[in-house]
């Protein structure tokens, strides 16, 4: 674990702190592999260097958990984000993190991924690499 995804879970306020903390346990246990860093200014786990998984504080107080592929998982509680492949979930409270929800979810962040690594070099077109 990195410490400086710890610092950022520390300066969180208490019920996100909790949030944070949960995810970061959850996401080290089920992907070991992956290399965790704070990348824009927010948690982010990568598998060779491709962004899978990561969360941050919304402005709402929300905490936001964010997949890069998740709008391939085919799963009805990640709503989609943005114009790419990326769809999320909001928590305001660590008990409505659904364990075995979060579980299948990192094992889809595994066995799914589009390529985020080379999305500027493409000029903004996303491959599939699983």
């Amino acid at each position: 674990m990195s410490e400086s995804i710890q610092a950022y879970n520390d300066s969180q306020s208490p019920d996100s702190q909790a949030i944070c903390n949960l995810l970061l346990q959850e996401i080290c246990r089920h992907l070991p592999e992956a290399e965790n860093k704070i990348w824009h200014a927010h948690p982010v786990w990568f598998l060779d260097e491709n962004p899978v998984v990561g969360y941050s504080k919304m402005k709402s107080g929300a905490t936001r958990l964010l997949f890069w592929s998740g709008q391939s998982f085919d799963e009805e509680k990640l709503k989609n984000e943005g114009s790419f492949k990326a769809a999320e979930i909001r928590y305001t409270d660590a008990a409505q993190i659904n364990l075995e929800d979060l579980q299948r979810w990192l094992e889809k962040a595994r066995s799914i991924q589009w390529d985020y690594k080379h999305i500027v070099k493409r000029k903004g077109v996303l491959e599939r690499l699983k």
